[in-house]
Order: structure tokens, then C-alpha cells, then sequence
């Protein structure tokens, strides 16, 4: 008998078709094997059974060089995929987020064009825009796939998620998104732009990209991502420019935004946008821009989630509450902002929403140490907001335990600020009510000194 003549009862189960979700090696193999097999045509026994040896004469091959011979092909457990590396790597495996090809919505064929531009026919996108229809994705909880779509036409991956998010008219790739895109710096970065990943040995199952939600902290170490990864969409706060091969992250912005991509849609204007972009009914980048500025003023306290686009009671609120601290009464604290307001918030003037100065002074230094002397336990309690707590927030980033700040740090003490205060204390090797993320003198002078 021969080799091949050998190889032929593995041909009964040539009918397993390889899943098309599965991004093992295995199934990534049969799927090639697949692909470059001569199709069989009907009538030809005889050569049926040559063309499916010719796929198991392959399929061993591939199975050999995947997992070292017969053992490999068929015994041997795949390595669990490592953790992501903070920090960034670029030696670390890359997510395990495959993607489809390009595809029209709903799957449909997208026509003879290789990628979707700008369209005359639809309303250019917003910053605001896109940061809201990633978060719709982010609250549904969209399953990862790169075959499945969901229920506005897009495909459910990585490029399928900025697809969707800037409005194109397909699902496009990693490798097709810079066609409808301009290359920008890290300086550069607004909401709403991407940071893309293209990986020539692996350009499906290799390569990754994400929508940049804004810093997160004041160093630009970290910045506020959303993407579509395993096993569903998420937002959260990641190291720039990604937990692996972050040196190979390139950052991209949409060039049909509707200021033309040029930034001046209200995110860092310091021009008043107009009584109009506030109120009941608002939706624009102005309002986030709003809230985030009501933040750093001692305004966290009245947003249970955000700041975002969309004009709500938090806003009016912690405006009117801006208001009140200034010394306004009547109509000039309505919860509206005017030019005033603005120009008080985006210049840092005037007192912050709980009575204190935005510049107050420095704590007094510890003339032995040099360091900042320790101001007191009472400081840093639920509630507590002064200017040690931003102080103590900015010196966490600084030493790298920031990661659970999704913005400030602010002078008002958070949960936030006790987790990364509790990540540094456990990084000292204490345990127990030593890391209870309350700073004591001990944790205080490690930090400063």
C-alpha cells in the first residue's frame, strides 16, 4: 500500500467544516487548506479522491509545522494567550480580535470600491458624533465577531465598531480605515479619532485598532479607549498606546468630520459656543466639553456617569451650582451657561463650586525631607475636596498609579483616588489596613519622596 493510498480513510472527514469564529490555529489552517483546494466536480470519483488527498497530504503538513507532527496536530492543549503588558510591548502577542474582510451592511457585497469614502449624500460626522455611537455600543454589550452583524448593518469587530462609529458606508478593515483617514501626531489626539495597529505576519487575527476617548491623565500616559474586543465592546481607561505593540500603534483622524477634522468643534475652543449649544435637547461636544471643565471645578458630585454630549440635569445642575459659587443670583445662575460662565470655566477664574480658590497655595514643605509635609488623615475622607486630594492624584500619575482615574485627578476625593492610593500602598508590600487606600504620613512621604 502506499503513503497516499494510507492517507485515505482520513478523507472521511473531510465534510467537518472549520469554524469561521475560531481564531485557533488549527481552524485558521483548515481554512486555508480550504482555500487552496481544487474544487470537485461531480462525476469525477477518481478525482475527488485525488483532490482530497492532496488536502490531507496538506493538512499534515500544516499540522507538522503548527504543532511539531501528529502529537501537535491532535493532542497538545493551545497555550493560554498571555496578559496584556501595561505599559506596552512590543514583543507581547497581539489581541486576539481577527476581523473580517471589507463587507457592505448586513454583510451585503460592498461593490467593486476597496473602501467606503466620505459620502456627499450623508451629514459630515461630529466628535460628539462618534464618542456617542461607540458608548450606544459599550451599553449593548455587542458580542465580538467577525462574521455576525449587528442590528445597524455593521460588522460585529474591531474595524466593523469604527466602521459604525464614523458613519462609513461599510465595514471596513484596519488595513482600509487610513483610506478614508489622515495621519495624525500623539499631540494631535482628539475624542473620536482611532489608534490603529497593522500586523503584515498576521494581517486578520494580528492587527487592531481603537477609538481614543480622551486623556486620562495630565502626563498623556493614559487615555480613555473604546473598542471592540473578546468578548464584547468596552471602554477603559488603557496605557498609550496599548497594553502590547504599542510602539506600532499609528494614530489616525476621519476626514469627514464636520469641521474637516481640524478640532475646532467646540473640544478646546475657548470661544463661548453660543447660548444655542446648551439646554434641554442639546447634543454636541460643547456640552461634554462643559461638564468636563464643571469637573475639574469641584462638579464631579452631580454626574452619576459621564460627562457626555447629550445635555441632562447633571449639567444644569453643576452649572447652576458653578454659579452660586461665584456669587450669582437670579438669572445669572440658571443652570445655563453664558459668555461669562465660560469664560470662567475654560480661564480658570473664580472660585470652584465648593468655595475654594482653583489656584489655592501650596501645602507647606517639611524643611527636613524637603518633601511636602503630610496635611492631615481628615483630608482625604468621602466627601473631603481640596487641592491636597488633586495634588495627591497628580503625584499617583506621576509614579504610574493612575489607571483608575477615567478623568481628573480633581480636588474632590473619589473611589478613584482610594484604589490607586491602595495599588501604590500594596506596590510597598503592605497588606491588610496598611493598603486600605487612606494615605497615612508613611504612604505620603513614599510618594513625594
Amino acid at each position: 500500500m502506499t503513503r497516499t493510498d494510507q492517507l485515505t480513510p482520513l478523507l472521511e472527514f473531510d465534510d467537518v467544516e472549520p469554524d469561521e469564529d475560531c481564531i485557533c490555529g488549527g481552524c485558521s489552517a483548515r481554512r486555508r487548506a480550504r482555500r487552496h483546494a481544487a474544487p470537485v466536480h461531480e462525476g469525477g470519483h477518481a478525482a475527488a479522491r485525488s483532490v482530497r488527498r492532496r488536502a490531507a497530504v496538506l493538512m499534515a503538513a500544516v499540522g507538522t509545522a503548527l504543532g511539531g507532527g501528529a502529537a501537535g496536530a491532535t493532542g497538545a492543549a493551545a497555550a493560554p494567550a498571555p496578559t496584556p503588558t501595561p505599559g506596552g510591548s512590543s514583543t507581547a502577542q497581539p489581541p486576539q480580535t481577527p476581523q473580517g474582510e471589507v463587507s457592505g451592511l448586513y454583510g451585503q457585497a460592498p461593490g467593486a470600491r476597496a473602501f467606503a469614502a466620505p459620502r456627499a449624500t450623508t451629514q459630515p460626522v461630529t466628535r460628539a458624533q462618534i464618542i456617542e455611537r461607540a458608548q450606544s455600543w459599550v451599553n449593548q454589550k455587542v458580542p465580538y465577531s467577525m462574521s455576525r452583524y449587528w442590528s445597524d448593518g455593521y460588522r460585529q469587530d474591531c474595524s466593523g465598531f469604527v466602521s459604525m462609529a464614523w458613519g462609513l458606508g461599510s465595514s471596513q478593515t484596519t488595513w482600509t480605515l487610513p483610506n478614508v483617514a489622515e495621519r495624525i501626531t500623539k499631540a494631535d489626539l482628539q475624542p473620536g479619532d482611532i489608534l490603529v495597529y497593522n500586523n503584515p505576519a498576521n494581517p486578520q487575527a494580528g492587527s487592531h485598532v481603537t477609538i481614543f476617548g480622551g486623556w486620562t491623565d495630565s502626563s498623556r500616559t493614559r487615555y480613555l479607549a473604546y473598542e471592540q474586543t473578546s468578548p464584547s465592546t468596552l471602554k477603559r481607561d488603557t496605557p498609550y498606546a496599548y497594553w502590547n505593540n504599542s510602539a506600532s500603534y499609528v494614530p489616525y483622524r476621519y476626514k469627514g468630520l464636520a469641521t474637516g477634522g481640524n478640532g475646532n468643534d467646540g473640544s478646546s475652543s475657548t470661544a463661548f459656543p453660543g447660548a444655542g449649544a446648551f439646554g434641554p435637547g442639546a447634543n454636541n461636544a460643547s456640552v461634554t466639553r462643559l461638564g468636563q471643565l464643571l469637573v475639574q471645578r469641584g462638579g464631579g458630585k452631580f454626574y452619576s456617569e459621564g460627562p457626555g454630549p447629550r445635555w441632562g440635569e447633571a449639567d444644569r445642575k453643576a452649572t447652576e451650582a458653578f454659579q452660586l459659587a461665584q456669587g450669582w443670583r437670579g438669572s445669572e445662575a440658571d443652570g445655563i451657561p453664558g459668555k461669562d460662565t465660560w469664560d470662567y470655566l475654560v480661564n480658570q477664574k473664580g472660585r470652584d463650586i465648593d468655595g475654594g480658590s482653583p489656584i489655592p497655595p501650596p501645602p507647606p514643605v517639611n524643611p527636613g525631607t524637603g518633601a511636602t509635609a503630610f496635611p492631615g488623615r481628615d483630608k482625604f475622607t468621602p466627601g473631603a475636596s481640596n487641592d491636597y486630594v488633586r495634588q495627591l492624584g497628580e503625584q499617583l500619575v506621576r509614579k504610574g498609579f493612575g489607571r483608575y482615574y477615567t478623568q481628573g485627578p480633581g480636588p474632590r476625593w473619589t473611589e478613584s483616588d482610594r484604589r490607586n492610593i491602595q495599588a501604590f500602598q500594596e506596590a510597598q508590600g503592605w497588606r491588610g489596613s496598611e493598603a486600605d487606600g487612606y494615605p497615612g504620613p508613611d504612604t505620603w512621604r513614599r510618594l513625594f519622596s
